[in-house]
């Protein structure tokens, strides 16, 4: 089996997940991708075997990629049944857009503190990138950059825990919105994101986090979390019709 796994073939850029370093390195930020661009689906079964021929590499490389996916919420190790694309429950839906409500607040206040100009041009950079994804067409591009805009805007914050914490939640955060998504899959984000890097450069903490805050109530609105909506149960979705009387055929 080849060892020597080389980074994909485009030049990496500030922003987005390293593809440079270990060959563990590597698998993990491919894998990172695929699930910010929403090409796994929740519940995608990660063979380890499929993996290793996919990237060239040894199981070994493979278990310490998923396992650091794991460390983030994002991968499920399952003992004897091998690693699963994350499938966050209602609840737990819920408790990550608390948690992300929170942090974003802290990081666009630090960020009105800290923030250089150069930062604030290459996240002006990446929301361009963002919005031209989205005018082609490129939907996983176009998501993968709205989140690669937040890890971006993390930095700028100055605090090494957010980022860290950051990057689980808005992984999270993608897989949530594949699962749970309504029917209107419209983005206008790169708006809004452009919008806070205008305030942050204003130095306006107040209106960071009243932007950020309906930012966040915007990604929250296209979300099904209502959890009597669905159900797999045919009983359960037909009872309205079950509790009625039969209607009489006619002639």
């Amino acid at each position: 089996m080849n060892d020597q796994l080389q980074p994909l073939k485009k030049p990496a850029r500030a922003g987005k997940a390293g593809r440079s370093g270990t060959q563990d390195d590597i698998v993990y930020a491919h894998i990172f991708e695929a699930i910010l661009e929403q090409r796994l689906a929740p519940g995608t079964k990660l063979s380890e075997e499929a993996l290793g021929e996919i990237f060239g590499v040894s199981r070994t490389i493979i278990r310490r990629a998923l396992s650091r996916l794991a460390h983030e919420s994002v991968v499920l190790l399952r003992p004897n049944r091998g690693a699963v694309v994350a499938s966050p429950t209602v609840e737990e839906a819920r408790q990550v857009f608390f948690s992300r409500r929170m942090v974003e607040r802290a990081i666009t206040e630090l960020a009105v503190q800290h923030a250089t100009a150069e930062q604030l041009a290459e996240l002006r950079h990446m929301v361009r990138e963002e919005r031209d994804s989205f005018s082609r067409g490129d939907r996983g591009a176009g998501i993968r950059l709205s989140g690669e805009f937040h890890l971006k805007l993390a930095e700028a914050a100055g605090n090494a825990p957010l980022v860290s914490f950051q990057r689980s939640l808005v992984s999270q955060t993608s897989l949530i919105i594949a699962q749970y998504e309504s029917g209107n899959r419209s983005h206008c984000s790169y708006d809004e994101h452009m919008q806070l890097i205008d305030a942050i450069e204003a130095r306006d903490a107040a209106q960071v986090v009243s932007l950020m805050m309906h930012h966040m109530d915007h990604i929250d609105s296209k979300l099904n979390l209502d959890e009597e909506s669905a159900s797999d149960d045919l009983h359960a979705v037909f009872s309205h019709l079950l509790k009625k009387p039969k209607v009489a055929a006619k002639g």
